[in-house]
């Protein structure tokens, strides 16, 4: 996981950019009534709108409640830190589900005066997705590749920071 704003920066843009670009896919594919081949690069047409504004809820707004709501939901004691890292995924699927939904509804849906029952429903269709791919493959994923990343970085670090405590 991350341990400064730098390592959380990048974390947040590897896991924007495959949560929404899966979502997008998965939403195109709703719309044409199934899975085609061209869903894949149809999806890039809206991943450059979706994509930042996904980042900018999830970094300054989303992520603050998300973690908050871990702690109380894990609490202080638990010593076990998937518990916690279920948690925050959890809470931020809650909050980040019915937001990007919203503004799919707004940009890519012509809801007209349905504007509230179509973003319910698309909120409902994208909510089972979004835990699936949040807590089986993205989810995952993204840790996988942060710790390619940042594990050695990291581990040379904390052996810094060791030797420089013992000396």
């Amino acid at each position: 996981m991350p341990r400064n704003k730098f390592q959380t920066v990048i974390f947040t843009i590897i896991m924007v950019l495959c949560m929404v670009y899966c979502m997008i896919c998965y939403n195109i594919a709703l719309n044409v009534g199934g899975m085609h081949n061209y869903v894949f690069l149809a999806a890039f047409h809206e991943l450059v709108i979706m994509a930042p504004i996904a980042f900018i809820l999830d970094f300054f707004v989303v992520a603050r409640i998300a973690g908050a709501k871990a702690a109380k939901i894990v609490g202080p004691d638990n010593k076990n830190p998937i518990s916690f890292v279920l948690a925050i995924s959890a809470v931020s699927i809650i909050c980040m589900c019915p937001l990007m939904s919203l503004v799919a509804t707004i940009l890519f849906k012509d809801a007209g005066s349905d504007f509230i029952a179509v973003w319910l429903q698309t909120t409902a269709f994208n909510f089972p997705m979004a835990c699936f791919l949040q807590f089986c493959y993205v989810g995952p994923f993204v840790r996988f590749i942060f710790g390619l990343i940042f594990n050695k970085k990291n581990a040379a670090e904390d052996n810094n920071t060791s030797a420089r405590r013992a000396a």
